[in-house]
């Protein structure tokens, strides 16, 4: 009789939602989406996390019907891409900050396969992603994900997220925000290469004499590598300082319609 109140078809279409939210948002989310985690790994912590939080479950809000049970899991898949968008937005401040910074460098082409993404990315932005991921260990992120999947728990309903109309005047303000940010932290070695090119032209017309190629490009590379040095913490904090008012602009979400 135990067994027939917990396996019922409430219980076991809620639990299967509950496994779509946790899998949907580690597709989605920095440091979970990792391209070097297997995917049997990641649907077996959204399975270990589905069983975890069971009990904090909230009771399904939807009659059980095949059509019904569909729009949830398109709900919950709905979910996680939009709170993975919101996440990466943040996060990509560095790796445009990065492409700007190898393009003043020279490093443009150098180019490696970026673990996180699994695409291919200037090796400035490569190395200052990395680092970030290590800062964002540091700051437990990924204790601040499940946190947050608990408070989804209890503000939305499983199958019932609706993305509000002011979700999307976010997420465009958030993509200009990443690239205004990407710039700011890349102005310092902008600057100086700016200045760097002046200062090499005019010794070119006093000396002609002067190669470019073999003296100036070392030097500006010298001087970018210094500038990075001089700015990482700085650099780190306006990442850290991205990632939570992300967090807090997922409150957001909640504000939201109910099926």
């Amino acid at each position: 009789m135990q067994w027939a109140v917990i396996f019922n078809e409430t219980n076991i279409v809620g639990f299967v939602l509950l496994f779509f939210r946790f899998g949907a948002l580690f597709m989605a989310t920095p440091i979970f989406s990792h391209k070097n985690i297997p995917m049997n790994i990641k649907a077996s912590l959204a399975f270990f996390f589905s069983v975890v939080f069971y009990n904090s479950m909230p009771p399904l809000a939807i009659t059980i019907t095949v059509p019904n049970i569909v729009l949830a899991i398109l709900s919950e898949l709905l979910l996680g891409l939009a709170v993975g968008i919101v996440l990466q937005l943040a996060y990509n401040v560095i790796t445009f900050a990065g492409g700007q910074i190898s393009f003043m460098m020279g490093f443009s082409m150098a180019s490696a396969i970026d673990p996180q993404s699994g695409v291919s990315m200037p090796i400035v932005s490569q190395f200052l992603s990395l680092m970030s991921l290590m800062i964002l260990f540091a700051l437990d992120l990924h204790h601040w994900m499940l946190l947050f999947i608990d408070s989804s728990l209890k503000t939305v309903p499983l199958g019932g997220f609706i993305l509000a109309p002011h979700m999307y005047h976010y997420i465009i303000h958030a993509a200009s925000h990443m690239f205004l940010v990407g710039f700011m932290i890349a102005f310092p070695i902008i600057a100086l290469s700016w200045l760097q090119d002046v200062i090499f032209g005019m010794l070119m017309k006093t000396m002609p004499q002067f190669n470019l190629l073999v003296i100036g490009f070392p030097i500006k590379i010298m001087v970018a590598f210094a500038v990075l040095v001089a700015t990482f913490s700085a650099t780190m904090l306006i990442v850290k300082g991205q990632m939570q008012d992300a967090f807090n602009a997922l409150e957001m979400l909640f504000h939201t319609n109910l099926h």
